[in-house]
């Protein structure tokens, strides 16, 4: 693995993984009232977006870390249903 390889799984972890708190915190609470839904539609679109980017570049780190964040907000928006 080079270095830009290497740098692409360390952001694309940080990123893939910051969604993560916020759904641990609405299972806990059983509360998604602060979710704003806009902005959750917004980043499963750009998850999707960044998905098919990097699958036209051949970039696992981007696939790998935009897939992992699309289903951490998908469940995000589920919970943010089911807790209405």
């Amino acid at each position: 693995m080079n270095f830009v390889t290497l740098i692409g799984f360390i952001a694309g972890s940080i990123t893939m993984f910051s969604f993560l708190p916020q759904v641990i915190k609405i299972v806990k609470t059983k509360s998604a009232h602060d979710v704003s839904i806009e902005m959750a539609l917004l980043v499963l679109t750009g998850a999707v977006l960044w998905t098919s980017y990097g699958f036209l570049i051949h970039s696992l780190p981007v696939i790998i870390a935009n897939v992992v964040n699309f289903i951490f907000v998908f469940v995000m928006v589920i919970l943010k249903f089911k807790y209405k």
